[in-house]
Parts: structure tokens; C-alpha cells; sequence
């Protein structure tokens, strides 16, 4: 049967989740710059851009479920290929939400940073650019389908894991010595978790990329991703 209106429709739902994965990296910026600026009217913007995050999310997972109904009803046989793509589709839709939600986490935080003193620690400035490329390089690597990309991914998140752990040890010297509050110290780590769930998230989508490419699956074991070829039938 032929596949042409299906893989039109395809098309048209790599493109929305690609501009989706921009609109959440938008929101992720806005909320690490109101942390900075400890501005609430930051803070607000960047969550409001959270409603059209959610209402996208809806509209591609049910576009999803509308495409493979339809082929099913109509017969159609569709490729390995296809089907990966569906569902890689599904998969990192999920994925950009809760890197979405967990933005929204950080701006929601601004009160604290707001409330008590203390300066925002250089890594955490550096943690959080990292975050937003690596989102941004998942992303991209979905849009072109770059596995070796992906790869990079993967092994970005030991980076973020690295500066949060930095943060932690910094933080704990300056409450030790007079210099930091242990609120201001506890608001510093709910960040830094939300930034390496961030980290987590894009390494997912990364995981479904090289998946979507190259069949591959790809496992997390003790500290070192590995791939699983895939296996014929």
C-alpha cells in the first residue's frame, strides 16, 4: 500500500517537535536568566511560556496516535523505519515536556534566591549554559538525525554531574566558613537537581536518536554507554 501521505504527515511532525524542542530551550534560557536576575517578572514570563509547551505536547502525541490508527485502518505497510520514527517521535515529545517542567521548577525557585544572600557561584552559570547547549544539541541531532551527535550527548551529561558536584563542595566550604546561609545553600542544590534532571532528559533523547537511525538500543551500565546492536529477523 502506499506510504506517501503517511511520510507527508511524518514530515510535518519532525518539523512541529524540532520547533518544540526551540520553544522548550526558549523557556530553560528565560528561567536560568530570571535565577540570575533574581526577577520575579522574569520568573513569570518564563513559566508562562510553559502553557504552550503543554498544549503542543497534547497536540503531537495525539497527531501520533491519529497517524498510526489511520495507516492501521487503511492497510498499510509500513517500514521498520517508519515505525521508529513514530515512535521516537512519542519518546522525545515526552522527553522535551519534563525538560519543560523542570524549567519551570528552576524559575518557581526565584523566590528563594530573592529572599536570602549570596552570590550565584561562577560553575553554576557555567552549569547552566551547559545545559541549555546540551538540550540544544539534542535537539539538532534529532533534526538531522546525527547520531554521532547524539553520542556527544551522552557523554555530556557527566559534565553537568561534574559542575553540580563542584557546586555542592563550594557550597559546603562557605556555609563551614560564614560565607554562604544554608538556605541560600539549599535553594543552590534544588537547582543544580533540576539542571541534572534536564541533563538526564536530553540524554534520552539522544539514546532515541541513535535508536531512530541506526536500530541500535542504547544502555546506561556502570558509568559507560554501550550499544546493542540490532538484532535481524
Amino acid at each position: 500500500m502506499p506510504t506517501h501521505g503517511f511520510d507527508k504527515r511524518l514530515a510535518r511532525l519532525h518539523s512541529d517537535l524540532v520547533e518544540q524542542g526551540r520553544r522548550v530551550g526558549a523557556l530553560l534560557e528565560a528561567a536560568f536568566d530570571a535565577a540570575f536576575a533574581r526577577n520575579e517578572g522574569l520568573a513569570d514570563r518564563a513559566i508562562a511560556q510553559d502553557d504552550a509547551i503543554d498544549r503542543v505536547d497534547v497536540e503531537i502525541e495525539k497527531a501520533c496516535v491519529n497517524l498510526l490508527n489511520e495507516a492501521t485502518n487503511e492497510g498499510e505497510e509500513l517500514s521498520e523505519g517508519q515505525l521508529r520514527a513514530v515512535l521516537t517521535i512519542v519518546k522525545v515529545n515526552n522527553e522535551l515536556e519534563r525538560v519543560a517542567d523542570a524549567g519551570c521548577r528552576i524559575a518557581e525557585r526565584v523566590d528563594d534566591f530573592i529572599a536570602v544572600r549570596g552570590d550565584i557561584p561562577e560553575t553554576f552559570r557555567v552549569m547552566a549554559n551547559s545545559v541549555v547547549g546540551i538540550l540544544r544539541d539534542a535537539v539538532r541531532a534529532y533534526d538531522r538525525s546525527d547520531a554521532t551527535l547524539a553520542r556527544v550527548v551522552l557523554q555530556s551529561e557527566n559534565a553537568v554531574e561534574s559542575f553540580k558536584a563542584a557546586i555542592l563542595r563550594d557550597a559546603e566550604e562557605r556555609i563551614a566558613q560564614g560565607g554562604m546561609s544554608v538556605d541560600f545553600a539549599f535553594a543552590l542544590h534544588e537547582v543544580a537537581n533540576q539542571a541534572e534532571r534536564m541533563a538526564d532528559h536530553c540524554t534520552n533523547i539522544a539514546e532515541q536518536v541513535i535508536y531512530s537511525v541506526t536500530g541500535a538500543i542504547v544502555r546506561h551500565t556502570e558509568g559507560n554507554w554501550v550499544e546493542t546492536p540490532r538484532v535481524a529477523s
